[in-house]
């Protein structure tokens, strides 16, 4: 009896083989069914997917440069006559230095009869007391010529202004090609080159050259000589600040920034150390 109950047991082995056996079998249906439905395709594609969006993401340009486009163009240059009043008018109005009056023939007549591009060239490279144009070296070559038109007009000349024009654009770089495809590695830092610093406003000195020296140098209109300490003396102890707003907004005989609109009131304030340091200040 008790033999024929031995008999019919499981040992370990045959169970561990069985379950063995089981396990193979759950993964060999399983990989049927994955062939099937197409499931290890995804599987295989997802891997290579991710280490491709990994390369982008390492290659990717530190950072972008966006360049504007061509074609804008600048402001329209000043018309003759607003250059006139805007700068030639301190002092072909009153005739101050000789200049010739605006209006009046009789002082015109001779400097007409010269032409008007002998009178343009004199305009823009200066002649005598007057400084090249006028003073104001932002002044384009163009504006120069239509405010001689504009004055020689207004006093018995017949000569043609040009239409002012936009002023041109500055250039534009080009992007750099592409560079060639490389081997990929992770990205490394990029050092990118600072932005080359804004010129600086003119000097004190070049705005007094260009522009005060016309009154200052001989003390026109009853403006203090440059280095006359004491004609200074009685400015110099108003202070700086007031001698810089009197600059810059005009008082009495001398107009706004000397006539000169273009300057900073930091090239105004410049020129007012210069020239009162030249005579006595230690501003």
């Amino acid at each position: 009896m008790s033999n024929v109950d031995s008999d019919k047991g499981y040992t370990f082995g045959q169970i561990l083989l069985a379950a063995v056996a089981g396990v193979v079998g759950i993964a060999l249906i399983l990989v049927v069914w994955a062939k099937i439905f197409g499931v290890t395709d995804a599987i295989e594609v997802a891997e290579p997917t991710a280490a491709i969006s990994k390369l982008e993401e390492n290659i990717r340009p530190v950072a972008m440069v966006e360049v504007a486009e061509a074609g804008a163009t600048g402001a329209t240059e000043k018309t003759g006559e607003e250059v006139v009043k805007g700068v030639c008018a301190m002092c072909h109005a009153a005739g101050l230095m000789n200049s010739p009056k605006i209006g009046d023939k009789g002082q015109w007549q001779a400097r007409i009869a010269q032409g008007y591009e002998t009178l343009v060239k004199h305009a823009i490279e200066g002649i005598r007391s007057m400084p090249a144009r006028g003073g104001n070296p932002s002044l384009t070559d163009s504006e120069v010529a239509n405010a001689v038109a504009y004055m020689a007009n207004q006093s018995g000349a017949n000569f043609k202004e040009t239409a002012p024009k936009a002023a041109e654009a500055a250039p534009v770089a080009e992007a750099p090609a592409a560079a060639p495809a490389v081997e990929a590695k992770a990205a490394e830092p990029v050092a990118v080159a600072a932005a080359p610093a804004v010129a600086a406003g003119k000097s004190g000195e070049d705005v007094y050259k260009a522009v005060c020296a016309m009154c200052h140098a001989t003390g026109l209109l009853n403006a203090p000589k440059f280095g006359d300490k004491a004609q200074w003396e009685a400015r110099i102890k108003q202070g700086y600040e007031t001698l810089v707003t009197h600059a810059n907004k005009g008082i009495r005989s001398m107009p706004a920034k000397g006539g000169n609109p273009s300057l900073s009131d930091d090239e105004v304030a410049s020129a007012v150390k210069y020239m009162a340091n030249a005579s006595g200040a230690k501003f």
